[in-house]
């Protein structure tokens, strides 16, 4: 545990590894919870495919789902169904894992950031509290950070709550490649 800890620490992009005939188990959420603390990009992998007796897409999508509703909120991150055995689909994991490398350094433009954004949040604002209306004038993202970080300028920055933080996460990952990786959204004063 103590070596698993250190690894995630020191590395920038974390590979879960999931027993195909076991299903996540509570140690496999606990490595999960350490990754998302750490802010660590993730692929998780799903091994001893070759065991499963029904491969059939549909199989796929619910264990899919099951590994996705296990983790929610963060559920945008690649899962790779893999045999260390048979060497089934082991380069796509290292493969996968530098994409998702990748994806971790992107930088979005200023002025293609509030292109796209500012008409999203101006079609859904955030919701008034007390009478007070809350308007993002202009988004940047952060340089050199370990992290997408993306600051968000409001009048009113203490009002806007949780759930349209990710919903702004959410628009970014939609509009830009940032799979596999976490994001940071501040909300600050203008």
């Amino acid at each position: 545990v103590m070596r698993s800890i250190r690894s995630i620490e020191n590395s920038d992009v974390c590979i879960l590894m999931i027993d195909a005939t076991r299903g996540i188990e509570s140690q496999d959420m606990n490595i999960f919870q350490l990754i998302q603390k750490n802010n660590k990009s993730l692929v998780v992998v799903v091994n001893k495919w070759d065991l499963v007796e029904d491969k059939s897409q549909k199989a796929i999508d619910t264990f899919k789902a099951a590994i996705y509703n296990r983790m929610a909120p963060f559920n945008d991150f690649p899962i790779i169904f893999a045999s260390a055995l048979t060497k089934q689909r082991i380069f796509k994991v290292l493969e996968t894992a530098k994409q998702v490398y990748l994806n971790r350094n992107t930088h979005v433009g200023t002025a293609k950031l509030n292109e796209v954004m500012l008409p999203i949040i101006e079609a859904t604002p955030p919701q008034s509290i007390k009478g007070k209306y809350i308007k993002i004038k202009y988004c940047t993202q952060l340089p050199n950070t370990q992290i997408p970080s993306f600051v968000f300028y409001a009048n009113l920055p203490q009002y806007v709550k949780e759930n349209y933080r990710r919903f702004l996460e959410n628009k970014i990952r939609e509009n830009w490649s940032m799979h596999g990786c976490p994001i940071n959204v501040f909300i600050r004063q203008k």
